[in-house]
């Protein structure tokens, strides 16, 4: 306990906090994961936004990161980061109300139609299904996946439920290199529940979740990857994002 508080002490960590000096130095070392968070999300962004934009949104959520980072929680700064910058950058998404009311309702019954031929077939449905579902092309419903896709990146840095409080749709994809806190039993079980769901995706679909999210890949970096074009790598980005919303709401539930 004693060389515990010493080392915090020594490194300028002070209560559940860090020092100003500390938060200057976490935020000077860590500039490059504003570049890196901006090319990651770039490709899910509205075209509106600017790239400078989005700089300056994740540099307020890194900034915001080192004045909330508690080191004695176990988390890395750099993985905390992460998460705050994206949040940032889709705060800002949702302050300029880029998402249209109409937009908003396909997303809408994108989902009921996912809940109700899940709870016919007793799985949850392949893309075909879901276009003829929904009386659709295979092209239209893609299109529509392609169109609704932002909110899907958007909806994971939004709390699950309809709360408004708790975990968001991002913490439950875990990180498993990054150093957890073993001190939440509902976390780990929110985890488990993920790790479930995202074994019923479509071998694609959790090839494009796995090496987005786990592997630090951009998307045109996935795409040479399963030789496909971009554009289906973020079709396939949306339909395995909403699906997870819908199952992940419906275990809440």
């Amino acid at each position: 306990m004693i060389e515990e508080q010493e080392q915090r002490h020594h490194y300028g960590f002070e209560g559940n906090g860090v020092s100003r000096e500390q938060q200057t130095e976490l935020i000077r070392m860590h500039l490059p994961l504003v570049e890196f968070v901006v090319d990651k999300v770039a490709p899910n962004v509205p075209a509106f936004l600017s790239r400078d934009d989005l700089k300056g949104a994740a540099m307020t959520g890194l900034m915001e990161a080192a004045n909330r980072f508690d080191p004695s929680r176990g988390f890395q700064f750099k993985t905390f980061a992460e998460h705050r910058m994206r949040g940032a950058i889709f705060d800002e998404m949702r302050k300029m109300d880029w998402f249209s009311r109409s937009m908003r309702e396909k997303q809408s019954r994108l989902h009921r139609v996912m809940h109700e031929e899940e709870e016919r077939l007793g799985r949850m449905p392949d893309e075909l299904e879901l276009a003829r579902a929904m009386d659709l092309t295979l092209e239209s419903y893609r299109q529509l996946l392609s169109e609704v896709g932002h909110l899907g990146c958007v909806s994971l840095n939004q709390t699950l439920g309809d709360s408004g409080e708790g975990d968001t749709f991002q913490d439950t994809l875990e990180d498993h290199r990054a150093t957890k806190p073993q001190d939440s039993l509902e976390n780990s079980e929110m985890t488990a529940v993920m790790a479930e769901q995202l074994e019923k995706l479509s071998e694609k679909e959790r090839l494009v979740v796995s090496l987005y999210y786990y592997e630090d890949l951009s998307q045109k970096e996935i795409a040479e990857v399963l030789e496909l074009t971009e554009g289906r790598i973020s079709q396939l980005h949306s339909q395995a994002l909403h699906k997870l919303k819908v199952k992940m709401d419906k275990a809440l539930e």
